[in-house]
């Protein structure tokens, strides 16, 4: 396909594999969305990350990725900004697990911002965009043809298995939240999760 050897193709389908089981800001992001507010908010959370994987993914195609990632300002302004959004994420998670109203997974309308917030967290995160410019690139090949074309393949590949990833693993931390749903259990939830939220937070801020 594009050119691309039948051993190439398998070794990056088997490299991304790797990568995406090995968990991370993305995968534990995806986890503590559906920890809590439900099965729904980590499949739309899995989606967000996709979908600003994608944004990095044409970034690269079109040549962006790597400026941004020769600007030390730019790029450290990045971080910044995402280690920001993860705190303040985590911060107004650990307000609302505290009092008598906390909300059980799955019944809180701000899990249909799971999306946005997955988006925002996956192109606030300059890592992956230094990750998008080292990692595809290695796996074309220009004698095989139109390289545009195997960035595009290579990329699209790569939010797929992303995707089937973080779908699977939502909807099973979904699942089991909400069998622990009861008051103790979801405000134990709730504040594990804005730990969650801060400590990504914190580890993006720290490089």
């Amino acid at each position: 396909m594009f050119g691309l050897s039948v051993a190439t193709l398998a070794g990056y389908l088997a490299a991304i594999v790797v990568l995406m089981v090995t968990p991370g800001p993305d995968m534990m992001f995806v986890l503590a969305n559906a920890a809590r507010y439900g099965t729904r908010a980590g499949l739309v959370a899995a989606l967000g990350v996709a979908a600003g994987e994608a944004v990095h993914v044409a970034a690269v195609v079109f040549g962006l990725a790597a400026a941004i990632s020769a600007s030390p300002v730019l790029f450290t302004a990045i971080r910044w900004a995402g280690a920001a959004y993860l705190i303040v994420l985590g911060v107004r998670a650990l307000c609302g697990s505290s009092g008598p109203g906390a909300t059980a997974p799955g019944h809180d309308g701000r899990a249909e911002r799971a999306f946005l917030r997955g988006l925002v967290t996956n192109l606030l995160n300059p890592k992956m965009i230094l990750f998008s410019v080292a990692f595809l690139p290695q796996f074309v090949e220009p004698a095989a043809g139109n390289v545009t074309a195997q960035l595009v393949l290579l990329g699209g590949l790569f939010v797929a298995v992303q995707l089937t990833v973080d779908i699977a693993l939502g909807a099973g931390a979904g699942r089991l939240a909400g069998r622990l749903a009861d008051g103790r259990w979801s405000r134990q939830i709730n504040r594990i999760c804005a730990v969650a939220f801060v400590a990504l937070g914190l580890r993006l801020a720290a490089g």
